[in-house]
């Protein structure tokens, strides 16, 4: 088993929730950006200070984690079950469909441009494969543990990746959202800020964002390195200064480095994403470290991560694992250990397809059929755990599992 395979959300069930009804307040309660203080503002941050005051919990916005008292619901990538995953179309279905947040996993271009892709790896997402003009491209890396032979992001500049076409990940799971393949470009992180911007201003309520920083250790090697340009980005723009952001990470350096950063604000949160394995994170692999994954989720494991993590995310199975015949089986102590710590618990991914199902859920239609009454009813068994939200790749069967909670 290779590294990236195991810290793939690929495959895993989550769990689906949603806060409804805060609204978003006028611009004129904050402070305005123009090209010259966003500048300002990003060496502000590079420097360790707020960008702006922390105004989150003015009258009309609740501060993160209360509201409705409800699971958050996370569209993973988007409504990935529905549309491809990571353009635009898959993220204004899931905020149509209800997400409180959505999720843009970040890699780098050759010319330092964070867009959204699942990995570097883009073979499976675009269909750079039939452009001739690319051919050349085609290469073998070693990223995360897992090598590819194909094309990869930091081999292109965003130009050139404007160029291909957003394709399926799954087209025998999914064809439905196959039948869009070609129709939508690569997003840049700044060009979903602005929609999500303007979705949120339109709707009248809070969408958050729940970026997803992809193989640190990885970009740093190539002379990409991720997390200034992220957070120059989150300063530059009002909305992600004053609107909920959670940042994710497999890794922990990174997570830390935001901490030292970003401090302490009512509208962020930062998000340890673990997998149930004795494996260790990369850059923690790569300093000569022991610390794994699975000591990272035990009881002493979660009171560090709370040193400079809000939230732990584990994959669903960790919280309640499969038994030997593929059905749930009993609860692990990992939410009421993790909430212990003064942790929040967002699990990754709940998916609707009988394929990714645990036994009991399932239809009789096929591995690829969607079971929409069976998904609902398994993440309403991971929310009675207490989890806080989860991830989901068809939020508005998320927002439906948590209408009675």
């Amino acid at each position: 088993m290779t590294l990236q395979a195991r810290l793939s959300r690929r495959g895993f069930l989550g769990a689906a929730a949603a806060t409804a009804g805060a609204t978003l307040l006028p611009a004129t309660a904050f402070a305005q950006t123009t090209p010259a203080n966003a500048g300002r503002a990003a060496s502000m941050l590079a420097a360790g200070a707020p960008a702006t005051p922390d105004l989150s919990g003015l009258p009309g916005v609740a501060a993160m984690g209360l509201g409705s008292g409800k699971p958050l619901v996370f569209g993973h990538r988007g409504a990935s079950a529905l549309r491809p995953e990571h353009t635009l179309a898959a993220y204004a279905k899931a905020i149509a469909d209800g997400a409180d947040y959505i999720e843009p996993d970040l890699v780098s271009t050759r010319d330092g441009v964070l867009v959204a892709r699942h990995d570097a790896f883009v073979n499976e997402t675009t269909d750079v494969a039939t452009r001739p003009e690319f051919a050349s491209r085609k290469t073998r890396k070693t990223i995360d543990g897992e090598t590819h032979e194909g094309w990869f992001v930091d081999d292109f500049t965003l130009a050139e990746l404007k160029t291909l076409r957003a394709i399926e990940r799954l087209p025998q799971l999914r064809p439905g959202s196959a039948a869009y393949n070609g129709m939508f470009q690569i997003v840049t992180f700044e060009e979903i800020i602005d929609f999500v911007a303007a979705e949120a201003a339109a709707r009248g309520r809070l969408i958050g964002l729940v970026p997803e920083l992809k193989s640190s250790t990885y970009f740093a090697s190539v002379g990409l390195p991720l997390e200034d340009r992220f957070l120059a980005i989150l300063a530059a723009h009002d909305y992600t200064r004053r609107n909920p952001v959670e940042i994710q990470s497999f890794e922990v350096s990174n997570l830390k480095y935001m901490r030292g950063k970003l401090g302490q604000r009512a509208n962020l949160r930062l998000m340890q994403l673990v997998v149930d394995l004795p494996v260790p994170p990369m850059d923690v692999a790569k300093a000569g470290g022991k610390l794994t994954y699975q000591q990272m989720c035990t009881p002493a494991g979660l009171r560090e991560i709370a040193t400079y993590a809000d939230v732990v995310a584990p994959p669903t199975r960790a919280i309640i694992p499969l038994k030997k015949d593929g059905t749930l089986g009993q609860p692990t102590a990992l939410v009421e250990d993790a909430h212990r710590a003064g942790l929040r618990v967002e699990p990754w991914t709940f998916r609707p397809e009988n394929y990714f199902l645990a036994a009991e859920f399932r239809s009789n239609d096929g591995p690829a059929a969607r079971h929409e009454a069976g998904s609902i009813a398994e993440m309403q068994r991971y929310i009675a755990t207490g989890i806080d939200g989860f991830f989901t790749d068809d939020p508005a069967l998320g927002r439906a599992a948590v209408a009675t909670v």
